[in-house]
């Protein structure tokens, strides 16, 4: 076995530009691999994260009708003893908040348009929320009851609205009569989530309970949980309790808030695999083309060997090891090309801002995409690349191995 490996290693080394231009065929397939999936788990991790921090919290307490008409943002199922709710649940009121989700009209200067509106608490909305990090310099947060108005900064720019300006909201009720709300533009929302900045607006929580008649009432409770905890286990908990205590009102994760998104992400990311496998299977054709060529190329080497007496095994052998160790030094060099590539994105990203400008594209990002480490896509491309360089190897080792001596000996 020493002499089958120490004749593998030199046959590499007597055919330097050979094993350089498959080597670099592989690790341009491996690197190209990592890095595509590193991008593409960091658009879905930013996601999450920003349809966490902008939209949906970690989970949501609704009440059911509300939720099967969602759509139309029915202020009539509400929620109308949240702190009630969260004492009998015995839920942290340091890790949740309140809020009314409501559908308006807004007025402007040349017309109006139809919004989301959001009231929220400014003293607890911090709690789940990081809307307060994102108002733009110019403006400013809400204050508690004030009648003030937060708008996304791709609506502003759409409706030329700036900080100053004053603008009325039509909307119905909780009784169904018709509200009108006259709100001046405290502050500009300019989040990662582009959602949030071209059609949503946030006004004081008091304000949109006293305006639309709802009390002390809100139509969700958000709540926030840690990245380490089981969140499909402590609302599991928190969903029995509600059927004793309060069985109108369900919650729910925030997979199941964002159920368009999540299925939207799952068809772009199977179309995104896809793209990888193209990759993947241009650079085997690669390999491919570069191992074939290198066999043939030693036909002649092969029946020499076998006209001495060396055995059908070792011969097999031998070029099978000198394959794994090629596309194992490729697969490393791929590996560490892909992890200086992935290091980059991770760090700094791309951004796409000057490209895509106001664009939505799906994905809950705007402007910078970054990506995200994933060892385990390291370990199979590893791993992948080494059996591939083996077994397009043994095809055409194993017919020249059938092949008569005198054939292979004259074979050009």
């Amino acid at each position: 076995m020493k002499f089958l490996i120490s004749l593998a290693w030199k046959n590499l080394s007597r055919h330097r530009r050979r094993t350089l231009i498959t080597l670099s065929a592989i690790a341009f397939g491996i690197a190209a691999f990592i890095w595509m999936d590193a991008f593409l788990r960091g658009a879905e991790k930013d996601s999450e994260r920003n349809l966490k921090w902008y939209e949906t919290g970690s989970a949501k307490i609704l009440h059911r009708e509300y939720w099967e008409e969602i759509d139309q943002l029915p202020l009539k199922y509400a929620i109308d003893e949240p702190d009630s709710i969260l004492r009998a649940l015995d839920l942290p009121q340091e890790r949740s908040t309140e809020r009314i989700t409501f559908s308006g009209e807004l007025f402007f200067r040349d017309g109006s348009l139809p919004v989301k509106f959001v009231g929220i608490d400014p003293a607890t909305d911090g709690r789940v929320f990081h809307l307060e990090e994102t108002v733009s310099e110019e403006g400013r947060y809400l204050s508690a009851e004030a009648p003030e108005v937060l708008v996304g900064d791709w609506l502003a720019d759409d409706l030329d609205l700036q900080v100053g300006d004053w603008v009325d909201v039509r909307t119905r009720t909780r009784y169904g009569a018709v509200q009108t709300l006259e709100l001046e533009v405290v502050g500009l929302v300019n989040c990662p989530n582009p959602v949030i900045n071209k059609g949503v607006c946030y006004l004081p929580l008091s304000l949109a309970q006293y305006d639309l008649d709802m009390g002390d009432a809100v139509t969700e409770i958000v709540l926030s949980a840690s990245e380490t905890s089981d969140l499909e286990a402590e609302l599991s908990v928190v969903n029995a309790r509600l059927r004793e205590t309060a069985p109108e009102l369900l919650a729910l994760s925030w997979e199941e808030l964002a159920r368009d998104f999540v299925a939207m992400a799952e068809m772009k990311t199977a179309g995104s695999r896809v793209l990888i496998l193209l990759i993947f299977v241009i650079a085997a054709v690669g390999i491919s083309n570069t191992m074939l060529i290198a066999v043939y190329e030693r036909v002649r080497e092969i029946g020499m060997m076998r006209a001495l007496g060396m055995n059908t095994t070792s011969i097999r052998l031998t070029f099978l090891l000198e394959a794994g160790a090629i596309g194992l030094l490729g697969s490393l060099l791929g590996l560490a090309v892909g992890a200086l590539a992935t290091f980059w994105i991770v760090n700094w990203g791309i951004d796409y801002s000057n490209i895509l400008g106001d664009m939505d594209i799906g994905y809950r990002v705007r402007g910078v995409f970054r990506g995200a480490w994933n060892p385990d896509t390291m370990v199979r491309a590893l791993i992948i690349g080494t059996v591939m360089s083996l077994a397009i190897a043994l095809i055409p080792t194993s017919r020249a191995l059938k092949m008569k001596i005198t054939d292979c000996l004259r074979h050009e």
